[in-house]
């Protein structure tokens, strides 16, 4: 803009891409991160439920969902 010009800068921000390989909303971040959270625990369940508790893999899967959400 120069001094001169009063029109409002319509120019939209920018948002820096995040590591998902699509443009994603705030749903389909939501979304990815309850699949995530389901397969993350039933793949637990299956394979190392006998090592850990499945309490590891709520707090695993929360994480990773906070994360996609926030940076994806």
């Amino acid at each position: 803009m120069t001094d001169g010009d009063t029109r409002p800068d319509n120019r939209r921000k920018r948002r820096q891409p995040g590591f998902l390989p699509m443009p994603a909303n705030g749903f389909d971040r939501i979304f990815i991160s309850v699949v995530l959270f389901i397969a993350i625990h039933l793949l637990w369940m299956r394979f190392l439920e006998p090592i850990a508790p499945l309490e590891v893999a709520t707090v695993l899967a929360l994480a990773l969902g906070v994360l996609i959400y926030l940076k994806g």
